[in-house]
């Protein structure tokens, strides 16, 4: 059996990691470490809960001693560290929590994952660390690291620091960059649930600038294929690409939601566009491909739909989600041009 802490497991990818990992594994006993802040949300683990190898513990990572207790308490050798603070635009209203979080949290679990001699620790990071794209190119994962928010920024601090523990210590990490998710359980404010929720109620779809930013989308199972496939396979001190080669720029995305919701783009409103918004990301998956063996298995148009259709199936949850500070910020955040 192994013991594995995942931190963040109430968010939206490490929910849909557990609850994909304790279907397709027998020999993983998981310790789940969520502090539940605004976006961790236990009702995305209902299906897991009653698992015997399943453990949550309310928590968080920054506290060194809850920590030591729990690596002591469950035998933990391994870690993947999902637990960030993920909004970009929350980042620019104010940053001291994702440099918190995301930097000191993640320099917490090193040292104690260092401590007890961790048999691998996987560091979930994100494409945003490498900048912006012009038209053409890809992210590889030699690209020079230039983030360009305090939300990216600190990702890369905190993958600058795991492969520093690798090359200091020996300790056997794997750093994984990953494209954008979507999927159930995904917050409201992230792009595709926000159109999808938006649409359903007939209400305004907020769009950043000129709508042209482009990203390279994944759904989320794919993504967290991947990363139990470099939590099993991975070279310890290597960097991997995950992506599905599937880039569209936002009003294509909202346009196509529009479209397969049957509403119309007249709801479609432009905003002022955010601070230092990244024009293009595009991720070179082939490290992962030829060297892990790992491959997209969904369909980008198959996938969107299923999303779209988990939304309407599950509107008690977000609808529970949709209220008091989240309308404050909604409010906040987006402005009319």
């Amino acid at each position: 059996m192994k013991n594995i802490l995942v931190t963040g497991g109430a968010g939206f990818i490490g929910s849909n990691y557990i609850n994909h990992i304790l279907k397709e594994r027998d020999d993983y006993f998981i310790v789940n470490l969520d502090k539940l802040s605004y976006a961790g949300n236990l009702e995305n683990l209902k299906e897991s809960e009653s698992n015997p190898r399943y453990k949550f513990v309310k928590g968080d990572i920054t506290n060194s001693e809850l920590v030591e207790y729990l690596f002591s308490k469950y035998e933990i050798k391994h870690v993947i560290n999902f637990a960030a603070e993920s909004h970009v635009d929350r980042s620019i209203l104010g940053s001291e929590i994702f440099y918190r979080t995301n930097v000191i949290g993640t320099n917490v679990l090193l040292e104690v994952s260092r401590r007890f001699e961790v048999e691998k620790f996987v560091q979930i990071s994100t494409d945003e660390v490498y900048g912006s794209l012009g038209p053409e190119g890809l992210f590889t994962e030699k690209t020079p690291l230039d983030p360009s928010s305090p939300y990216s920024s600190s990702k890369a601090g905190a993958d600058i620091m795991a492969l520093a523990f690798f090359h200091t210590y020996g300790m056997p990490v794997t750093v994984t960059r990953c494209s954008n998710n979507y999927g159930p359980f995904q917050f409201p404010e992230k792009l595709i649930p926000l159109m999808i929720i938006n649409s359903l109620n007939n209400k305004n779809l907020p769009v950043y600038g000129d709508g042209l930013n482009v990203r390279d989308w994944i759904y989320v199972i794919d993504h967290n294929k991947a990363v139990d496939l470099v939590f099993e396979k991975g070279v310890p001190g290597q960097v991997y690409n995950i992506g599905a080669s599937n880039e569209m720029t936002n009003i294509n995305i909202i346009k196509l939601i529009l479209q397969i919701l049957g509403k119309p783009d007249s709801l479609i409103q432009y905003v002022k566009d955010r601070p230092g918004h990244d024009r293009r990301y595009a991720i070179d998956a082939s490290k992962i491909e030829n060297e892990l063996g790992w491959k997209p298995s969904f369909n980008f148009e198959t996938a969107i739909e299923s999303t779209i259709k988990w939304y309407i199936d599950n509107k008690l949850w977000w609808d529970r989600i949709i209220s008091g500070e989240y309308q404050k910020y909604y409010s906040l955040q987006y402005s009319v041009k």
